[in-house]
């Protein structure tokens, strides 16, 4: 929640300027004017139910369920559409907006955001995921060809749960265009970012010289208790009592999965979130006529400042490292009836990969 008020904020301060309460209102006016604000439900079939089968105690047959999908999505968007975007009667969410990761937008002198959360249920498993940003990119029109007002600022708050990356990123850039080739501009700049310390090992500590897990330790300070039989027989408890597992293969193969599952997940929790400022440097282009357009962009990160903490990425890395992310969007008609496409999107930050992509060939009958 602290995050997304930073980022209304960062909206407001990059185009509200209070001197009076008339303008006040002109400008928020203008803030969100050509927004849409949308919500939407949307679900469908998940996977198949599957039928389990046990010979322990005579044939035994169990059905796997799993439960349906479905999202719940509520956003405000506004942007201003590329060429190749077509236009929607609605949007509901589930659109593969690809062009949302693009360093320059259309827009200069104002400011473009997309909030966005969304509640959603996938092969059986639960997410909550959210993206929010704002992008302004300046643009005067000054004489001077190295001109300190041709900026790019952005915000930006991802928290993807089926990827499980989570961050808040500031950047700042100076942008240059290229004169000889249309539609095309580099930046520099710095960027920082908030994050849990990825590449946090808890279990590192947990390992023995020879490279093997000490696990049952670790359970037992857990909270989970072995009973002996003296026979060579032995029965595991869960930290309330219940009886988990009857044997060491059951333990070893069904418990000690989630123990370690549930240990890893609660240490993160425990961490704070580190802050990373970074060198960044990139490039968008960005060409389009009705018969033929690109557009490609890219961000790298090839240098982080160090702070020497506990939890550094660097310590776990064991030095500098490059994040970057990039994408492009293609698509070319050879003739009114034949047509092709190709887009998407991938991004590499610390030990986290995501990334979409489509492709394809259309073929008109008139």
């Amino acid at each position: 929640m602290k995050k997304l008020i930073i980022i209304i904020l960062a909206v407001v301060s990059l185009q509200v300027n209070a001197q009076d309460d008339k303008k006040f209102d002109l400008n928020l006016k203008k803030i969100f004017k050509f927004g849409t604000v949308y919500g939407a439900v949307n679900g469908g079939t998940s996977l198949s139910d599957q039928d389990v089968y046990s010979v322990t105690n005579g044939l035994q047959t169990d059905v796997v369920e799993t439960p349906y999908d479905y999202s719940i999505i509520l956003g405000i968007r506004k942007f201003k559409k590329f060429g190749y975007q077509p236009k929607e009667a609605f949007k509901n969410g589930t659109e593969n907006s690809f062009s949302d990761a693009a360093t320059i937008g259309r827009w200069s002198n104002n400011v473009e955001f997309l909030f966005e959360g969304k509640i959603k249920r996938q092969e059986g498993e639960n997410y909550l995921d959210q993206h929010h940003f704002i992008r302004y990119i300046a643009d005067d029109g000054c004489s001077n060809k190295y001109c300190w007002k041709h900026f790019i600022a952005k915000v930006e708050y991802l928290q993807d749960g089926f990827a499980d990356i989570e961050y808040f990123e500031a950047s700042e850039r100076y942008r240059y265009s290229i004169d000889k080739i249309k539609g095309l501009s580099i930046n520099i700049g710095a960027a920082q970012r908030l994050s849990e310390p990825y590449g946090y090992d808890p279990l590192a500590e947990w390992l023995l010289s020879n490279g093997n897990l000490h696990y049952t330790n670790l359970a037992l300070q857990e909270g989970y208790t072995v009973e002996f039989d003296g026979q060579g027989g032995a029965e595991y408890f869960n930290p309330s009592g219940s009886s988990v597992a009857t044997s060491t293969e059951v333990w070893e193969a069904v418990v000690i999965p989630n123990v370690l599952s549930d240990y890893t997940e609660k240490k993160r929790n425990e961490l704070e979130n580190t802050i990373q400022y970074s060198m960044v440097i990139g490039f968008d282009y960005y060409n389009y006529t009705k018969q033929s357009w690109l557009h490609v962009w890219g961000n790298a990160m090839p240098y982080h400042y160090d702070d020497g903490g506990e939890f550094s990425y660097h310590k776990y890395n064991g030095g500098q490292w490059y994040d970057y992310s990039g994408g492009v969007i293609f698509g070319h008609w050879f003739s009114k009836n034949l047509g092709i496409f190709a887009e998407g999107t991938y991004n590499k930050y610390w030990n986290r990969k995501w990334h979409g992509f489509s492709a394809g060939i259309n073929y008109r009958v008139f």
